[in-house]
């Protein structure tokens, strides 16, 4: 077994000024990247830049980073940040910004690559990055993935790099500013990190330390989630499982329920966490038919008592996703040809097992 986990995280209240210290001692020049809204609404935002002019830290923003970020934006941005001769990047939000921040500081710092380098095996290094996550649910600030849309192929990949942030500042007060979809969306995303790590070919005691610990904490809010009446040691605690679950799966990747749901979010625009969390119902199904007693650990631990109940869940506060049996086809193609998502899976998945995934998650017309 192996744990490597280079990010100094930080989970408490007003921890991005209580740290500007370190924050500050990243670089001379911060590119600050963010969506067009939300890091504003939140205060997560003015928090950055109050904690940089503390310390005397030049900065520049790029706020063009929309949902799901295409390459083509993250080289725009990594351009605007060596005009502004920035040398290290914040990203602030919720995944996309993060991811992109980390596939930003790579490009900054190889100026005579293309962008195209992002899905090539070469040993390149990034500008430092932080995080400051104000959703809970991609883990994006501490894992190394930065999952980009690629317009060439019509869906989402993770680059082929990895970049850790150096430094994390999670403050779970910015999540009282999501609405109820959006809390509800993200935070699934997160319980299928846990359930795809927990369930998982590259699962270790190690990686299991914080599924299974994610999973209780999940468990504990789940009512709460539902009918949208989180508050106070409610936000803390789901921040905790959206860390948990991004060291869970920087140690072990997801499974091809977030393979399967990118077809949705690309092709029909359904929010990622809604597109990856109507899948887990039935992936827990599958993988009960060759591990009983593991599905019926993860459901104790989120207190269900049946796959059945579980489902009920999910459709519950997720609802329906309405898909023609030719996309059905055209999906299940897909999932069989991306190798990667079915071998961290630990058994072979046939095309009949396959299209029964997608025909019993979504509702055909």
């Amino acid at each position: 077994m192996k744990f490597y986990m280079p990010t100094k995280l930080y989970l408490e209240e007003d921890c991005v000024y209580r740290h500007r210290k370190e924050l500050a001692a990243l670089g001379s020049h911060a590119l600050l990247v963010t969506g067009r809204h939300s890091a504003r609404v939140n205060g997560a935002y003015d928090d950055v830049v109050k904690s940089l002019e503390d310390q005397g830290v030049s900065y520049s923003l790029f706020d063009e980073i929309e949902e799901n970020p295409s390459v083509e934006t993250v080289a725009r941005a990594a351009a605007f940040g060596r005009e502004q001769k920035a040398d290290f990047v914040i990203g602030i939000g919720g995944g996309s910004p993060m991811d992109a921040a980390k596939a930003i500081a790579l490009l900054m710092n190889h100026p005579e690559e293309e962008p195209s380098v992002l899905y090539e095996k070469k040993e390149l290094e990034a500008l430092p990055v932080a995080a400051v996550p104000t959703t809970a649910g991609t883990g994006s600030e501490v894992t190394p993935y930065a999952i980009l849309t690629l317009h060439e192929l019509q869906t989402k990949k993770s680059m082929s790099h990895h970049v850790f942030p150096v430094l994390s500042l999670a403050d779970a007060k910015y999540l009282s500013f999501a609405g109820r979809e959006l809390l509800i969306n993200t935070a699934v995303d997160t319980l299928a990190h846990l359930i795809e790590s927990h369930l998982n070919k590259n699962t270790t005691e190690y990686s299991r330390l914080f599924s299974s610990q994610g999973l209780k904490l999940w468990g504990e809010i789940k009512e709460a989630l539902s009918a949208g009446e989180l508050s106070g040691g409610q936000y803390e605690k789901l921040m905790r499982t959206s860390t948990l679950g991004g060291m869970a799966i920087s140690h072990t990747g997801t499974s091809f329920p977030h393979g399967m749901s990118y077809y949705l979010t690309y092709n029909m625009g359904v929010p990622h966490g809604k597109a990856v969390g109507i899948f887990l119902p039935a992936f827990l199904e599958l993988y009960g038919t060759k591990e009983p007693d593991e599905v019926r650990q993860v459901l104790e631990y989120l207190d269900f008592d049946e796959i059945g109940t579980f489902r009920k869940y999910i459709r519950q506060v997720l609802g329906t996703i309405k898909v023609t049996e030719e996309q059905i086809t055209s999906y299940t193609d897909g999932m069989m040809a991306n190798t990667a998502k079915l071998a961290n899976f630990p058994y072979p998945v046939t095309k009949e097992q396959m299209r029964n995934l997608f025909e019993t998650s979504l509702a055909v017309q």
